[in-house]
């Protein structure tokens, strides 16, 4: 007898459906075919005891399993319930009349039981945009497949219980969530406060300027100055998420299986902090089996670079083309997958290998040292990062004192209004926000007066800037204005994006 059964494979950030056909015949042999990964061919062990510790037993026939379509490489122990499931319906063991209502996933234990899977969120887009009446996957993930509407999502702890459930119609426990209630109620929750940072009122500012404008930024100081604690603390000022970027992230972080099984969707934006060990495939994503990297994994959210010089050289430069195109390409013979990467770059470093010049008079590194340690980071990378602010040591007197600085929810207003003025400026272009600003953009809306065309000539000449370096400045200016609800670009603005070129100076390579 032959059976199908509906399960899914993912393909970057989506899914595709994968039908599991099953044909029991006379004979002895089982035969697996449709391009499967070592993972889905050890399955017959796990099926096979699952089974029988559930009252159950694969029978002993020529069993013919075929993953169409059959040229698509499958991989992943998801489809162990779906084989499972087949194969009894196909050996007349339960009913199989509404087996094909339904998309079925899941890892089975030997005992029956079932562990959680990757990608469940577009698995359950895709079932819904198909027609399926619903979707039976492992309880821990119910919750993410629930936040998708108008689709029954049953979660199940063992097979025994679907097994019930299509033989005698005893009610699985279906999952359903209030998607914008859910969201509304866990948007503003941040562990970190910028309250809690004490003096460095300029660093503050210059993350400001970076949230309001999507603009990246470099923090440079000392060991101990406070510069993770400020970037940590940057989501908190961010503008919240709206549902679709929620929905963008939670599908990056479930295809990657990153998502708890408390978690449904994605309320606040990412902050992703990689070791400086990692890499490039690890930071942009790809490997044998793709996956999403951590630039990808920081969509619509914070990457931070801590110390940004001792990561590799070619870890850094693989992120030149993904912060101008904000998506990240995996090409491969026979395949291509694009992942989004629109996230916002923080990143941190020590002014000398020392770490603590000019502070120190008795700096113990060389000219040599300091040249090198600085040529550590690519001039065409440092072009890409729009804000470089000292960060300097913070005095007794600013730690001692006991008032708090102002809050995130503070600075948040001002960053969200500046946004809605962005938001409301590029309404017919594809853009968001004022680091997005193409050259046509830069023309029409960063115009300037006399005085801050003299200011900008006077900085390129002095600092050397690159066509690029200028660009840059005229973005950083824009959102200043921005953020002081003025139409257009005065010279103070232009005065306050320039002083945010620091390692554009002379003063670094001293």
């Amino acid at each position: 007898m032959l059976v199908k059964v509906s399960g899914a494979a993912i393909h970057g950030v989506s899914a595709q459906i994968i039908t599991i056909e099953v044909n029991v015949d006379q004979g002895v042999g089982y035969h697996l075919v449709g391009l499967p990964d070592n993972a889905i061919k050890e399955s017959s062990y796990r099926i096979s005891a699952a089974l029988k510790n559930s009252g159950f037993k694969i029978p002993g026939k020529k069993i013919t399993i075929n993953m169409a379509p059959a040229d698509l490489r499958k991989e992943g122990s998801a489809y162990d319930m779906s084989i499972a499931l087949g194969i009894l319906a196909a050996s007349d063991l339960i009913k199989a009349e509404s087996l094909g209502d339904y998309i079925i996933m899941g890892e089975l234990s030997l005992d029956g039981g079932l562990q959680p899977i990757k990608g469940v969120l577009p698995i359950a887009i895709k079932a819904r945009e198909v027609g399926f009446k619903g979707i039976i996957l492992p309880k821990q993930n119910a919750r993410e497949a629930a936040i998708v509407n108008n689709l029954e999502v049953y979660g199940v702890e063992n097979i025994k219980q679907v097994i019930d459930f299509f033989n005698e119609d005893l009610p699985l426990e279906k999952f359903e969530i209030d998607t914008r209630k859910e969201f509304q109620d866990k948007i503003d929750h941040f562990p970190f406060d910028f309250d809690e940072v004490k003096g460095q009122e300029a660093a503050k500012r210059a993350m400001e300027v970076a949230a309001a404008g999507g603009h990246n930024i470099i923090l440079i100081g000392s060991p101990g100055s406070g510069k993770t604690m400020i970037a940590k603390r940057l989501p908190s000022i961010l503008p919240p998420l709206s549902l679709k970027e929620a929905l963008e992230t939670t599908k990056i972080h479930s295809v990657a299986g990153k998502m708890g099984a408390e978690t449904s969707l994605m309320t606040i934006r990412p902050f992703r902090s990689p070791h400086h060990t990692i890499s490039d495939v690890a930071l942009v994503g790809g490997g044998s089996y793709p996956q999403p990297g951590e630039i990808s994994l920081a969509h619509n959210g914070v990457l931070f670079l801590d110390e940004m010089p001792e990561f590799k050289r070619t870890v850094l430069e693989v992120m030149r083309q993904p912060l101008e195109d904000r998506v990240v390409t995996i090409s491969r013979a026979k395949f291509t997958i694009e992942y989004p990467a629109s996230f916002m770059l923080v990143a941190s470093m020590n002014p000398s290998p020392s770490g603590y010049f000019p502070d120190d008079p008795n700096n113990t590194s060389s000219a040599f040292e300091m040249q090198r340690y600085m040529n550590k980071l690519s001039g065409p990378l440092l072009d890409r990062i729009d804000i470089h602010i000292e960060v300097s040591k913070v005095e007794y007197e600013q730690l001692a004192e006991k008032r708090k600085g102002e809050s995130s929810i503070k600075i948040r207003e001002r960053v969200v209004n500046a946004r809605n003025i962005q938001t409301k400026r590029y309404d017919s272009l594809d853009i968001s926000y004022n680091a997005q600003m193409g050259p046509k953009e830069i023309e029409k809306y960063c115009e300037l007066d006399e005085y801050s065309q003299l200011l900008i000539k006077a900085a390129m000449l002095k600092l050397n800037l690159s066509a690029r370096a200028y660009d840059r400045i005229l973005k950083v200016a824009r959102t200043i204005a921005d953020l002081e609800n003025s139409e257009n670009i005065q010279g103070d603005h232009i005065s306050e994006a320039i002083q945010y070129r620091s390692l554009d100076r002379d003063f670094w390579n001293a």
